[in-house]
């Protein structure tokens, strides 16, 4: 990992002391100006941000973190904001929740809006880190579901390779063999597409048959009339989450089908759905701690969590569906 900017770095880099250093940034008079503004300027050149909890300024009840999600009204993200309010209210923050409409504007405007108003950012960004980095001023960064490279930024990792392995080899063992994915309308393939390929090509069995859907209900339903319509020997689907598994499922409804269908993210939604949605399940409530956890560690100045700590597992829940 990149080394993490210290004060001692800064230090270092003006040609003066630590205590020099505090002195500067906490706009104290016993330094001259020449001294200060060379300080400032090292500061400001490595890219160094003093920590609110290291200058003694804040108090726990004054702290705030920005989550921010693409879309509030997919209830997976709203279980994940749940989990991260209930970890930060445990260490008396505030959380600010931030929608962006999946919209790279959005973020864009989302930071600057925030940048000045939170002491770190947590959540799903399609911003690339180096625009993340120079629109969040300094603060520390957790980014969920992707890695990160910035010493002041952090990960939580999904790994759903291996849930998305078992969900096609459940299918398989349950004798399909024509399975198709609907996978979100991005441009660029997602993860859990490739994921996808590979569980399949391990059975040797083909993986053209992909849509792409918006996330939701209907987004859901018309990928699943596209793919029957270009693939009518499909006997099983594998979904990129479950807000488009219950639209497939409702759409097979419709069209008399009989078709398995499996999703990913373990909402509790998919339990009240008929019938009971088989998914690729994630621990929302382990997502929004550690997103709570890698934001404490960044503040503190300490190295965040790394390898296995992490890492949130995606795992087979089978239902009803599949």
């Amino acid at each position: 990992m990149a080394h993490r900017i210290t004060i001692n770095d800064v230090a270092s880099a003006a040609g003066v002391s630590r205590q020099t250093v505090s002195r500067a940034l906490n706009d104290k008079g016993e330094i001259d100006g020449d001294t200060k503004q060379r300080v400032l300027d090292a500061a400001r050149e490595l890219g160094y941000r003093p920590s609110r909890f290291a200058r003694g300024l804040v108090r726990p009840d004054t702290t705030s973190i920005g989550l921010v999600v693409p879309d509030l009204l997919n209830p997976f993200f709203t279980e994940v904001a749940a989990a991260a309010l209930e970890a930060a209210r445990a260490k008396g923050w505030h959380v600010v929740i931030y929608d962006t409409a999946d919209s790279v504007d959005e973020e864009l405007s989302t930071l600057r809006v925030i940048g000045s108003q939170v002491d770190a950012v947590v959540g799903y960004f399609n911003l690339s880190e180096t625009q993340l980095d120079q629109h969040t001023q300094g603060i520390p960064v957790v980014l969920i579901g992707r890695e990160h490279h910035a010493p002041r930024f952090s990960s939580i990792r999904i790994e759903g390779a291996q849930g998305i392995r078992a969900a096609v080899d459940h299918l398989v063992a349950a004798g399909h063999r024509r399975i198709g994915m609907i996978d979100h309308a991005h441009a660029e393939p997602s993860d859990k597409h490739r994921w996808f390929r590979d569980a399949m090509a391990a059975h040797g069995l083909p993986t053209n048959a992909v849509a792409g859907a918006v996330q939701s209900v209907d987004g859901g339903a018309g990928a699943l009339t596209e793919l029957l319509t270009n693939h009518p020997d499909l006997t099983a689907i594998f979904t990129f989450n479950d807000i488009i598994a219950i639209g497939a499922l409702r759409a097979t409804r419709r069209q008399g089908r009989d078709l398995a269908v499996i999703g990913f993210d373990g909402l509790q939604l998919g339990t009240v759905v008929d019938p009971a949605l088989t998914t690729v399940a994630l621990d929302t409530r382990r997502i929004g701690a550690l997103a709570v956890e890698q934001a404490a560690r960044l503040m503190a100045g300490d190295e965040p969590l790394s390898g296995d700590e992490m890492v949130v597992q995606a795992v087979l829940l089978v239902r009803e569906s599949a």
